[in-house]
C-alpha cells in the first residue's frame, strides 16, 4: 500500500469512537417500516452529520408515491463532496424491520456489550450508513484530494422494495447512468465478502372465498379459514419438497439460500383481535406468501407453479401480486467489484469471496431503472444477524467496512 493509503486507514482507526457513537444515534431513532416511523428524525440526523462533514445536502420527499404521505413522509437525503467526475455514490437505507421478540435488551437502546453495538438496525443496515460516511471522512481529514465527486445517500423503504427510496430516486433521474459511475450499497453481506446481485422475490396475497353463516351452525356456511389451512397445507407438502430439490449455480450465501423458498408472513380471518366477539363463520381468510426464486427460475414459471397448485385443491380463492423482483447477477469482472476485492485483500489481510444475497436489496434499482452496472453491496454487518432478535454488529466489523471503503475511495477517485 501507499503512505497516503496507510495513513487513511490509520485515520479510519482513530474515527472509531466517533463512528460508534453515530451509529448509536442512528440506531436509537425508531424507523419502523411499516409504517414509516421517524423518518424525518432520522433523515435529519443523517443530514445533519453530512453537512458538518462539509458535503452540500438534498432533502428529498418521494413525491408521488402512495407510500408518501403527511403522517408519514418518505424523505431521501443525498450529500454530495467535490465536484466533476466519475462520481461514486454510497448509499444506506435508514428503516428498519419490526423489532418483533426475543430481544435481551431494548431493541432501540443501542447498548455496547462486548464489543458489539446491539439493536434492530445495526446490522441491516444503520452501520453501513457510518461506516461509508466515516470512510469518506478519513480521507478529507487526511487531505486526501479527489480526482471526482462522491455521494452519500440514506434512504427509506427499502425493507419493503425501496419504491419510495433508492426506486424513487432512480425513476426521477437522481441516480442514473449519466450521473454516477459506481453505486455501492452497505447492505450486511460481510466484510470480507463482495455481494454482486440477489435472487428473486414473488409476494402474492392469496385471499379464499367462502360463506358466511352462524358460529353455531357451521354446516350452513363454508369456512374460509378452514379453506385456506386446506391450501397452505397443500404447499407445504406438496410444493416446498420441489423446491428443496432445486439448486442453483450462483454462489447465494447462507448455503441453505440456494434454494427456493416459501414463507407465510401472514394470515388473518376473522373477527378482528381484541375486538367484540363474533359468532360467525369466517367468509374470507387472507395470507401473504413469500416466494423466493434462484436465478434458473423465471417469474413465469414461479407463479405458474402455484397456480396450478392452487386449482387442483377444488378451494374458491382469488390471488393479488404484490411485488416482482427477478434475480440479478453482476459480473465479479467489473472495475468496482475487482476493486472493492483488493480493497478487502489489502486493509483486512483476508482473501475476499464474491457472493448473491439471498434477499433482493436496491441494486434492482440502481440497475435496472437507473442503468448502472457498475453496483455491488458491501458492508459491515453479518448477513445472518438481519431481522433476528438481539441484531448487532461488532465494532471490528464496522472498523473493518470503513477500513476498504476508505481504500476503495482513494483507489476510484484519489
Amino acid at each position: 500500500m501507499t503512505p497516503a493509503e496507510r495513513s487513511v486507514l490509520a485515520e479510519v482507526a482513530s474515527l472509531t469512537d466517533d463512528m460508534v457513537a453515530f451509529t448509536q444515534a442512528l440506531v436509537r431513532v425508531p424507523t419502523v417500516n411499516p409504517p414509516g416511523d421517524c423518518y424525518t428524525a432520522c433523515a435529519e440526523l443523517i443530514a445533519a452529520q453530512l453537512r458538518q462533514f462539509g458535503y452540500h445536502v438534498e432533502s428529498l420527499p418521494a413525491e408521488g408515491v402512495p407510500e408518501h404521505s403527511l403522517e408519514h413522509p418518505r424523505i431521501n437525503v443525498v450529500g454530495t463532496l467535490g465536484t466533476g467526475g466519475p462520481v461514486l455514490h454510497f448509499n444506506g437505507h435508514y428503516d428498519v424491520v419490526p423489532p418483533g421478540s426475543g430481544w435481551s435488551g431494548d431493541p432501540f437502546a443501542a447498548e455496547v456489550r462486548d464489543g458489539r453495538i446491539f439493536g434492530r438496525g445495526t446490522c441491516d443496515q444503520k452501520a453501513g450508513i457510518a461506516a461509508s460516511i466515516y470512510a469518506v471522512e478519513a480521507l478529507r481529514r487526511v487531505g486526501v484530494g479527489l480526482a471526482g465527486t462522491v455521494e452519500q445517500s440514506a434512504t427509506p423503504d427499502e425493507e419493503s422494495g425501496g419504491f419510495a427510496g433508492m426506486g424513487w430516486l432512480c425513476d426521477t433521474g437522481r441516480i442514473a447512468r449519466d450521473r454516477q459511475r459506481y453505486v455501492v450499497i452497505t447492505e450486511p453481506l460481510d466484510p470480507e465478502r463482495v455481494c454482486i446481485g440477489h435472487r428473486g422475490v414473488y409476494w402474492f396475497e392469496l385471499t379464499t372465498l367462502g360463506r358466511v353463516g352462524h358460529g353455531s351452525m357451521p354446516g350452513l356456511a363454508i369456512n374460509a379459514a378452514e379453506q385456506m389451512a386446506q391450501l397452505v397445507r397443500a404447499l407445504e407438502e406438496r410444493l416446498k419438497p420441489r423446491l428443496a430439490r432445486r439448486t442453483t449455480t450462483v454462489p447465494v450465501e447462507p448455503p441453505d439460500a440456494r434454494h427456493p423458498t416459501l414463507n407465510l408472513n401472514s394470515i388473518h380471518a376473522g373477527q378482528a383481535l381484541g375486538g367484540w366477539q363474533t359468532p360467525a363463520v369466517p367468509d374470507r381468510c387472507t395470507a401473504i406468501f413469500d416466494r423466493r426464486f434462484i436465478h434458473e427460475e423465471s417469474f413465469e414459471e414461479v407463479r405458474d407453479e402455484i397456480i396450478r397448485l392452487l386449482d387442483s385443491e377444488g378451494v374458491a380463492y382469488e390471488l393479488r401480486d404484490v411485488m416482482r423482483v427477478d434475480p440479478l447477477l453482476g459480473s465479479t469482472d467489473g472495475h468496482l467489484a475487482r476493486t472493492t476485492a483488493a480493497a478487502i485483500r489489502d486493509a483486512l489481510d483476508t482473501e475476499p469471496t464474491f457472493i448473491v444475497s439471498p434477499g433482493t436489496y436496491d441494486q434492482k434499482h440502481v440497475v435496472r431503472s437507473a442503468g448502472i452496472d457498475e453496483c455491488i453491496a458491501y458492508g459491515p454487518g453479518r448477513l445472518i444477524l438481519a431481522h433476528q432478535p438481539d441484531e448487532h454488529v461488532a465494532i471490528a466489523d464496522l472498523v473493518a467496512s470503513a477500513r476498504v471503503l476508505a481504500l476503495l475511495t482513494l483507489r476510484l477517485l484519489g
